[in-house]
């Protein structure tokens, strides 16, 4: 008997360990089936919201048009423009080296070159005025009239005190084509290369007693605040015109070429150009600049 119960216990146990053995394993929980990936709508850029570098002369800056201008822009497109004032000459450069989004300068030749070489996607005339030659109004030692070449060579002859911008600028580019015209080369004491922008330039000619090219808007945003007075004007020799270009985005990954486009359709708009008729007639009696297109 107890044999038998012995050998029914070992029977019971060799079944259970036979049953646990054949038991299928537990597979694995199934991961959680995805959903088929929604193709995102891709956005297309947009220059709304961003920001762009200006690059420009400082006449825009110093006769108080981009301070009128900009904040105008930028409610109308909601670009952000951070400036950076510069003689052309360097304005152009930082075109050629990626450094800016558009340029809005005033040496025409030099602005086609950059545009043919590639590194602007095309150029705008936008507006223009006039360059004067300015001097002491105290201590007058040259005839006013509307011949810049023979103003210049009776300052040479006469040693007069001149003041150049020095600088590459627009404005500089002019005086020495205007000094080769007049058949003169400028040097000595009487010749002085501040290497500044124009506003300084008008300050350190007043302080001087010195005669000096400038475009007529700087020189009237200034002209209250020193004792200086056009002597040559009038002359077709001294047209003054300005261009927007904006800057080729092959140039660098960061160029804002949309905004740069938006920038300069936006000058040349009705609005910006009538805008412009208007800067400075209320307090200078005339406009600073006159607009290439618009009414």
């Amino acid at each position: 008997m107890k044999k038998s119960i012995t050998y029914l216990l070992l029977l019971l146990l060799t079944l259970s360990l036979v049953t646990a053995c054949s038991r299928a394993p537990e597979e694995p929980a199934e991961p959680p089936v995805s959903e088929e990936p929604v193709d995102e709508p891709i956005e297309e850029p947009s220059a709304e919201g961003s920001s762009i570098i200006l690059a420009t002369t400082t006449s825009t800056q110093d006769s108080g048009l981009l301070d009128f201008l900009l904040p105008i822009f930028t409610e109308d497109t909601g670009i952000e423009v951070k400036t950076i004032a510069v003689g052309t000459g360097n304005a152009l450069q930082m075109g050629r080296d990626g450094e800016a989004d558009v340029l809005l300068v005033h040496a025409k030749p030099d602005e086609l070159q950059l545009v043919e070489e590639g590194h602007g996607t095309l150029r705008h005339d936008v507006m223009y005025n006039d360059f004067v030659l300015v001097g002491p109004d105290a201590n007058p030692q040259l005839e006013a009239g509307n011949n810049i070449s023979e103003a210049l060579e009776r300052i040479s002859e006469n040693d007069l005190v001149f003041i150049s911008r020095g600088d590459n600028s627009g404005t500089h580019k002019k005086e020495l084509a205007l000094w080769s015209d007049a058949g003169v080369e400028p040097s000595g004491d009487w010749y002085n290369e501040a290497g500044v922008g124009m506003g300084d330039v008008l300050k350190i000619a007043d302080e001087m007693q010195g005669y000096t090219l400038t475009d007529r808007a700087t020189y009237l945003a200034l002209k209250d605040e020193m004792d200086l007075r056009i002597y040559v004007e009038d002359d077709e020799n001294l047209f003054n015109q300005y261009g927007v270009i904006p800057i080729n985005p092959d140039k660098g990954e960061i160029i804002n070429a949309d905004g740069g486009n938006a920038f300069a359709e936006w000058l040349i708009s009705d609005k910006a150009q009538e805008l412009i008729s208007e800067f400075g007639v209320e307090q200078y009696g005339e406009p600073l600049f006159i607009p290439n297109f618009g009414k």
